[in-house]
């Protein structure tokens, strides 16, 4: 058997080595970020999950702090029309996100009385929120016990357990099963490890610059111990940005964002050249409920 495959169900070092080692380095060096503070609460916990989405630590936190200080409650962004979480949101990218974080704080207003629910169940069938989500608000918000799997842990996961330099593209059927296998079983001690491991991947074994010897647990690495083979599945591409789609709807988007009311088409012309892609992105902000057309051919941010 392979040693991914092998490794995936039965970690090579002892989970508690890995649990106290990582959990200690956490407590000295994790930095000092604000829905990490007593004071989030669960709405800071989950305001900061979806803004954290694909988007580094450096661009959302002033995003976030004016968010917070404008909706401290699920229930006072549930007030306001949809629109204005698309024009909070900002530059952060995947507005798609705040239409859904607004969704959930109607379904969390109007389901849950405003507060968000502790329950990882309930939190699940909240709109915009997945597995991945509903684990790291019971977990972080709450201090439950669950696997909590984002890109960085499972970097982490596939470096020092499984002995292979990245993760599947997706996460699979094997790395839930090992992140279970890692999990500690006092839910406090579990919490912690979580937002610990999270830590060592953002910090320390990064994508493309680990630095091994800041690594508590370099020591067991089984990736490092193999010699650091070079990554064997599909070639890893980062993403592009310009001259696509994704570009010219943030510009659609900036136009909208920055009007006090409805804009005329013209205005959204003049801001990309080619009018078949400029076409295509205003009619996927329209079907993805980013931007509402009205009758006289004029659009605004989404009002309902």
């Amino acid at each position: 058997m392979p040693m991914n495959e092998k490794n995936a169900t039965n970690p090579p070092t002892e989970p508690a080595v890995l649990h106290e080692s990582v959990i200690g380095w956490f407590g000295e060096h994790a930095r000092d970020l604000p829905w990490r503070r007593p004071e989030a609460g669960a709405w800071g916990v989950m305001v900061s999950e979806f803004m954290l989405q694909q988007t580094p630590v450096s661009r959302v936190l002033p995003v976030y702090e004016q968010w917070l200080a404008r909706w401290p409650r699920p229930a006072d962004l549930a007030a306001e029309a949809p629109g204005e979480a698309v024009r909070a949101w900002g530059r952060l990218g995947y507005p798609r996100r705040a239409l859904r974080l607004h969704g959930a704080a109607l379904a969390i207003t109007e389901r849950h009385g405003g507060d968000v629910p502790a329950d990882h169940g309930q939190l699940l069938s909240l709109p915009g929120i997945g597995e991945y989500t509903a684990a790291a608000v019971a977990s972080f918000a709450y201090g439950q016990r669950h696997a909590v799997l984002d890109t960085n842990v499972r970097r982490v996961f596939a470096r020092a357990v499984t002995g292979v330099q990245y993760p599947p593209t997706a996460t699979t059927a094997a790395e839930r099963r090992l992140a279970r296998a890692l999990l500690p079983e006092d839910e406090a001690t579990a919490a912690r490890w979580a937002a610990a491991s999270m830590e060592l991947g953002a910090l320390v074994c990064t994508a493309k610059n680990e630095t091994c010897l800041r690594c508590p647990i370099a020591a067991q690495c089984a990736w490092r111990l193999a010699g650091k083979p070079a990554h064997e599945g599909p070639a890893r591409r980062g993403q592009t940005y310009a001259g696509t789609d994704r570009q010219v709807r943030g510009r659609l988007l900036a136009v909208l964002r920055d009007a006090t009311g409805s804009v005329p088409q013209s205005a959204l012309d003049a801001v990309w050249h080619e009018p078949v892609q400029r076409a295509r992105a205003l009619d996927g902000l329209v079907a993805d409920g980013l931007v509402e057309p009205l009758d006289d051919g004029f659009y605004r941010l989404p009002q309902s």
